[in-house]
């Protein structure tokens, strides 16, 4: 694709143009959103690109305007490209050289303070032209499979994976070398235990008596989850793993301890007779979920529970190289316990990771402060903020700055994931692909990723080798029925046969 990139020597005359404006540091599926939306607008999508310093300052951009005008060539709909310079009134500028129908800005930029932006926009108010302040529209599915092929689909973000690594300089054999540090990295998982189990069915018809589904269970199968998962993934990749929970006096909790302690992994299980295990039952027939039961009990631990494990934690979390908090809101994750483990964090100078998983439950990602890292999707980011509006970078620093986490994951379902590190020089931000286009089941796709991200980063600052890591352990997760723990082994051989 050649799409023309103009600058005020070289600006042709377009008819109905749409003029969009930003940096482009890092293409995201934001930036996606917010060019489509300023697409839809004229019949031509223009994209200003600000210039690399900004009075003969620099500023900070890894990749130079022109790089960086490559880099949104790429995509369809955009019809060109405008080089800004560095000087007065550039923007004012290119809207008098290309005479744009249409100005469309992201919503930071609607209380801007700017005077560059501010003139700009009262140039096109006064001539009676359009200015918009919208994101894009927020989509928590994609529906990329009704244009494209699954295999197609794949293969481009493979492109695109590797394409992220060059951008940040990850060779395969560092990553593998990195898998192969992590024998000497201790963690502990704290969090809600979940028994999960699997019901593989035969569809038999319609019920004649209402409009039911009849299905017949032939098989079921028993599989850890919630924050057990987490732990056994972390194990399973090669790190030490402690296990803090809660579980019921019942065969399910049993059946964790059993299944947990033969990973080898330490586990402090506290009864809690007030309170079942946490069990899910799905039913499948194929590979096609019909429905999900639940049995659980999600009132907040008691107090004589709640010292029970501030006890554990004081006495385990001195000696650990990270701590993992998996939260699924069913009670065991106090803001006493959250407060215990920022005192030792500060107290140890160990690392925090926080996930909380709200996809049928309620819960704010911003009790957790002070983390090392977070890993929200982006609905979850939305709620806790209060925020429907925001572009996605805009939503991620504004988690960032709220929460006062070091870095943070923004999972995006279908679109992967961004990246962001606020103290990485050059590049804050890098988005990652869902390196499988259609994935048999997702339900373990966010512990993967956190499992993964914790035990790197507990052993080496390394955050976008790390991301990297985590879009290709989700991918793994993703391609086979139920929770299943992944090793080592099988990342590096994931890795082999993509880069």
């Amino acid at each position: 694709m050649n799409i023309p990139i103009f600058n005020f020597d070289n600006c042709p005359l377009i008819r109905d143009v749409t003029l969009a404006y930003g940096h482009f540091n890092s293409v995201h599926p934001g930036h996606i959103r917010y060019l489509k939306n300023a697409a839809s607008k004229g019949k031509s999508l223009i994209v200003a690109v600000l210039p690399d310093t900004k009075r003969g300052i620099s500023r900070d951009y890894k990749f130079t305007q022109t790089e960086r005008a490559e880099g949104l060539s790429s995509l369809s709909i955009v019809n060109g490209i405008f080089l800004l310079k560095d000087e007065e009134n550039s923007l004012i500028n290119a809207i008098n050289a290309l005479k744009p129908k249409s100005l469309v800005l992201g919503t930071e930029f609607e209380n801007n303070q700017d005077p560059e932006i501010i003139a700009a926009v009262r140039l096109m108010t006064q001539n009676g032209l359009s200015v918009q302040f919208h994101a894009g529209e927020v989509q928590y599915a994609s529906t990329d499979l009704l244009e494209n092929s699954g295999r197609d689909l794949q293969e481009d973000n493979k492109i695109k994976f590797r394409k992220a690594c060059h951008r940040n300089n990850i060779e395969k054999k560092e990553l593998i070398r990195f898998i192969d540090s992590w024998s000497k990295t201790k963690l502990l998982v704290i969090g809600d235990s979940i028994l999960d189990q699997y019901a593989g069915c035969e569809a038999l018809g319609m019920s004649a008596e209402a409009p039911v589904l009849v299905v017949r269970e032939l098989q079921k199968k028993d599989f850890v989850g919630g924050a057990s998962i987490v732990a056994s993934h972390i194990k399973s990749l090669g790190a030490e793993c402690n296990f803090i929970s809660v579980v019921g006096n019942d065969n399910e909790g049993r059946i964790l301890k059993k299944e947990l302690s033969h990973k080898g992994i330490i586990c402090e299980f506290i009864e809690d007779d007030s309170r079942p295990t946490t069990f899910k039952k799905r039913y499948v027939v194929e590979n096609q979920k019909l429905f999900r039961v639940s049995r659980l009990n999600d009132h907040m631990l008691n107090k004589s529970i709640e010292n029970k494990i501030i006890e554990k934690l004081e006495d385990i979390a001195p000696n650990m190289d990270g701590v993992v908090i998996s939260d699924f809101v069913y009670g065991v994750i106090t803001p006493k316990i959250i407060s215990k483990v920022n005192e030792l964090s500060q107290k140890y100078k160990f690392k925090i990771f926080g996930d909380t998983q709200c996809s049928s439950q309620i819960g704010l990602v911003t009790k957790f402060n002070n983390f090392t890292l977070l890993c929200p999707n982006e609905k979850e980011a939305r709620i806790a903020l209060q925020d429907k509006v925001s572009g996605l970078e805009s939503l991620s620093n504004k988690l960032i700055s709220t929460t006062n986490c070091e870095m943070l994951i923004m999972k995006l379902g279908a679109q992967g994931f961004i990246a962001f590190d606020p103290k990485l020089e050059g590049v804050t931000s890098q988005s990652f692909p869902a390196l499988s286009s259609n994935p048999l089941d997702v339900s373990g796709a966010g512990d993967s990723l956190l499992a993964v991200m914790a035990t790197a980063l507990s052993t080496d600052r390394k955050f976008m080798s790390a991301a990297a890591l985590g879009c290709c352990m989700a991918a793994i997760a993703v391609e086979s029925m139920g929770n299943k723990p992944i090793y080592a082994s099988q990342l590096k051989d994931f890795l082999r046969n993509l880069l």
